[in-house]
């Protein structure tokens, strides 16, 4: 089963937990055991598994980035200026892939599921892919 997940980001730099959308729509598929993939098709963007629980580690991990990919550099050569975006992008990466036990995700207890936007505000979208073992 595919499922695409549309959403809108409003800053340049945000990180959208999105486990709770995921989570339902393995209840609704009834897959009880297996793997969901969650995969991001855009190059300015990602999907990342890190802390949900204190809302300071989203703005530290967005800070940090920034630090190590700054959005201005005197070296970057790429026309459209979002070079920032698409190191931060391979930096998170396009996918995670999440273990299905008896039906419910299996994440560590302060661990969800991120959509990372590094060149907002936009439209965007990501896929979870279940498979059933």
């Amino acid at each position: 089963m595919l499922k695409s997940f549309s959403l809108s980001t409003h800053t340049r730099d945000e990180m959208i937990d999105v486990t709770s959308r995921i989570a339902a729509c393995v209840r609704e598929s009834g897959v009880t055991d297996g793997i969901a993939v969650v995969y991001c098709p855009h190059t300015t963007a990602g999907i990342t598994i890190n802390e949900n629980a204190d809302p300071d580690v989203k703005h530290d991990v967005l800070l940090r980035l920034d630090e190590v990919y700054p959005w201005e550099h005197p070296r970057y050569r790429h026309a459209e200026g979002n070079t920032a975006a698409h190191l931060k992008a391979i930096t998170t990466g396009s996918s995670q892939t999440v273990i299905i036990d008896q039906g419910r995700l299996v994440l560590g207890r302060w661990q969800g599921i991120y959509f990372c936007e590094f060149d907002g505000p936009r439209q965007r979208q990501f896929l979870v892919k279940l498979i059933s073992s």
